[in-house]
């Protein structure tokens, strides 16, 4: 599986939360060589499950959620151009002059339009255009416009991935189809090794707007144990260096109250074994992924997580590293293979 070739597919798409089946289909077609069932559950989770051997299998669930932020239609305006809102974190500031894509009755190509600076007052140029300011233009005639789009309709980025030096990548939507590429990297290692767990390898729904996937998917498989699958924020210029991590340093493996502190050291004890390098990030609660509803499930599943470096997280020109994303794969396979009904059990005992 080429690393490059599949988050392409994946970042291709659009899926907004709550607008995911784009996303879903891709994964179950890239995931069948891997897994032996393949599933949907009531809110729109796309669930692979890859089998172990024995009798005694623990339940391994994997979260990587496939939605990105997204705006919505909230009117149309004369002329026939489109007020929107925001479906998860926008900065406003990077939308202006991009190209987008309105799914309405038919895919409509647009962009976000832009007062001329010739045009501003001297207090407009200096202030950052808030969304309720920001309009799009699909070069229609209101007619036209009103014919093929609807109040509600989703607006997703539009924007190809490109291949940068040196296993660099940037694109939309790595934040998280990165991670959901490096659960598929997981499951086709899986498959050419033995190990004794039953993996559920959720692709999970509305993570942008509050984790809502992986929470009713968690309740639904009831694992023994789960990893979640996430990008953090890489090194850039302005930012603390203790706010962030390496871009090609390798996965980041979190710590702090979620997070289940023999599953963080099991998945440490691994990357060392296995020569994969690892960065850790410390936390001193919530991790805002899906690791958090996860954790308190029914009467708890241990938990940990584990990221991707991420630079400019939040727009059409996140930035990550092709190692990354396969190593982050190779330790998830490596710590599945390393589970037995002995480690799993102790989980229980603090």
């Amino acid at each position: 599986m080429d690393t490059f070739e599949v988050l392409s597919q994946l970042v291709t798409l659009s899926g907004g939360p709550g607008d995911e089946a784009r996303i879903a289909a891709c994964y179950q077609t890239l995931s069948k060589p891997y897994i032996q069932a393949f599933y949907t559950d009531s809110v729109g989770n796309s669930i692979g499950v890859a089998h172990g051997e024995g009798e005694s299998r623990p339940r391994v669930m994997l979260a990587a959620h496939m939605d990105e932020i997204c705006l919505m239609v909230q009117a149309i305006e004369p002329g026939g151009f489109l007020h929107v809102i925001g479906i998860g974190g926008f900065d406003p500031r990077t939308l202006l002059g991009q190209e987008v894509i309105v799914h309405g009755a038919e895919p409509c190509c647009g962009i976000v339009g832009s007062k001329p600076p010739h045009l501003q007052t001297p207090e407009e140029r200096e202030e950052a255009v808030p969304l309720k300011d920001i309009f799009l233009d699909l070069g229609l005639s209101e007619t036209r416009v009103r014919e093929l789009v609807s109040l509600g309709d989703r607006v997703t980025l539009r924007r190809e991935p490109v291949r940068l030096i040196q296993q660099g990548v940037s694109a939309k939507a790595l934040d998280n189809r990165a991670s959901v590429t490096a659960m598929l990297l997981a499951l086709e290692e899986l498959a050419s090794i033995r190990h004794s767990a039953d993996v559920y390898a959720v692709a999970t729904i509305q993570e942008e707007i509050g984790c809502k996937g992986a929470q009713t998917a968690a309740y639904g498989i009831l694992p023994d144990l789960a990893i979640a699958l996430d990008v953090c924020h890489g090194e850039m210029p302005g930012v603390e260096s203790d706010l962030v991590q390496k871009v090609g340093g390798g996965p980041v493996i979190t710590f702090g109250p979620h997070i289940h502190p023999k599953l963080f050291e099991k998945i440490k004890k691994i990357a060392k074994e296995q020569n994969i390098p690892y960065q850790i990030e410390v936390t001193q609660g919530a991790t805002y992924t899906d690791a958090d509803p996860i954790q308190i499930v029914q009467a708890g599943i241990p938990t940990a997580l584990i990221s991707i470096p991420l630079r400019y997280m939040h727009t059409s020109v996140e930035t990550a590293s092709l190692d990354d994303i396969a190593h982050v794969g190779r330790l998830l396979a490596r710590v599945i293979a390393s589970l037995d009904a002995a480690f799993v059990e102790g989980l229980s005992c603090y």
